[in-house]
């Protein structure tokens, strides 16, 4: 009874962010990082290639079901505690995937590995844009999120380096140290304060009935499918199209994350100041970017300066991180939850119609043009997005002069 009255720890928001931002790298690493070790585990585990890819499915379905299941189940739930227990259960997943002794074992862990994913990533942005001034939310996300994209940098190559070194097992058990960290630093670290009043799973709920939230999810699902088009095919475009030596495939590869990293750091800065321009200048530059693809990929500097300008797009997702937490009102937790359910059907999306381009004899290239075009269809969505909205804003004065 006594702990209610319990001042808040006075905590540094640059150290909470650093931790929140750990869980991000973490995350990010084993959701990249298991694409490069599927050769390992398919081998081991007496699977063909395709059928092992069903393991990258099974985690993006948990991230698909989980991320709206957790938040709303957790909405009483103050956030530290709660950001503890989703990463220690991510932990625990992961680390019995290193134990997994059949791939039918492998394929059920990996869904449970992926049901943490987008709920700790909503309720992370909470808690990080709950530590800094209103005007500097949009890089309070993008710290967190550089986590994110430092495991397309760091994470993913040393999982695989440790995958080839020491058996594909001790590349989970890296992402459950990782995990383990984040949280024992969220423990220690984030202030404990309860979940807002009135909170409840009905309030959370209450955000799917807002079509400014299906507009945004589907602007996510959309323009984040062009780049997933493009990345998905990357390897053997580089291969087949560039014709570079497969050493040097991971190093062009490392510049899509670069990229992202470049755009964390920079563009939360421009929608801090105009959030909206910003998400629709992203959508052109991916649209631009992945257009150019189509003519830069036979020669390796071309194709290497591309894929750094596509990765330098992927920073779309912190600003619509803040957008779904705008317009869901007091439902933000499951919105922000629901930003990487969307951006995991953009990751079905892509390389779906990519792959459809590609067998219809369209030419490995033609996933550029595919990429193209999902970022306009993301744009026009947004686009229609903001003419609701202002529609919506124009009628709200004249009420508001008869009070």
């Amino acid at each position: 009874m006594h702990s209610s009255t319990r001042p808040a720890r006075k905590s540094s928001p640059g150290w909470v962010i650093f931790a929140l931002a750990i869980g991000a790298f973490a995350i990010g690493t084993t959701e990249f990082a298991t694409m490069s070790l599927l050769p390992y585990f398919a081998r081991d585990l007496g699977v063909d290639a395709p059928t092992a890819g069903h393991a990258i499915s099974a985690y993006a379905l948990g991230v698909v079901v989980g991320a709206p299941a957790l938040t709303v189940l957790g909405a009483r739930v103050a956030r530290r505690t709660l950001l503890v227990w989703l990463m220690g259960a991510f932990a625990v997943f992961n680390a019995l995937c290193a134990w997994a002794p059949s791939f039918e074992s492998l394929l059920v862990l990996r869904f449970l590995s992926g049901l943490p994913h987008g709920a700790y990533f909503g309720v992370a942005a909470l808690m990080a844009v709950s530590l800094v001034p209103l005007k500097k939310r949009n890089q309070a996300v993008g710290r967190m999120f550089l986590g994110l994209t430092i495991a397309t940098i760091v994470g993913v190559p040393m999982a695989n380096w440790l995958g080839q070194a020491a058996g594909w097992r001790w590349g989970f058990v890296l992402v459950a140290a990782a995990g383990l960290l984040t949280a024992v630093m969220v423990a220690l670290l984030a202030p404990l304060t309860p979940a807002s009043s009135g909170a409840s799973p009905l309030r959370e709920l209450d955000a799917l009935k807002r079509g400014q939230v299906w507009l945004t999810l589907a602007v996510g699902a959309v323009g984040f499918g062009g780049m997933f088009a493009v990345y998905t095919y990357l390897a053997d475009i580089l291969v087949e199209v560039t014709e570079v030596s497969p050493a040097t495939v991971p190093l062009v590869l490392g510049l899509f994350g670069v990229g992202m990293t470049v755009g964390s750091l920079v563009v939360p800065r421009f929608a801090d100041r105009a959030q909206l321009p910003t998400a629709m200048g992203l959508l052109v530059w991916s649209a631009i970017a992945t257009g150019l693809f189509t003519f830069t990929a036979y020669n390796v500097w071309t194709i290497s300066l591309t894929v750094f300008l596509i990765g330098i797009g992927g920073s779309l997702g912190t600003v619509l991180q803040t957008r779904l937490m705008d317009v869901a009102r007091n439902a933000q937790g499951l919105a922000a939850a629901l930003n990487h359910s969307a951006f995991n059907l953009a990751n079905a999306l892509g390389p779906f119609l990519g792959g459809l381009a590609i067998s219809h004899g369209l030419g490995w290239t033609s996933t550029g043009w595919v990429g193209s075009l999902l970022a306009l269809g993301g744009l026009a969505l947004l686009m229609v997005s903001v003419r609701i909205e202002r529609q919506a804003a124009a009628s709200t004065p004249a009420s508001g002069r008869t009070r």
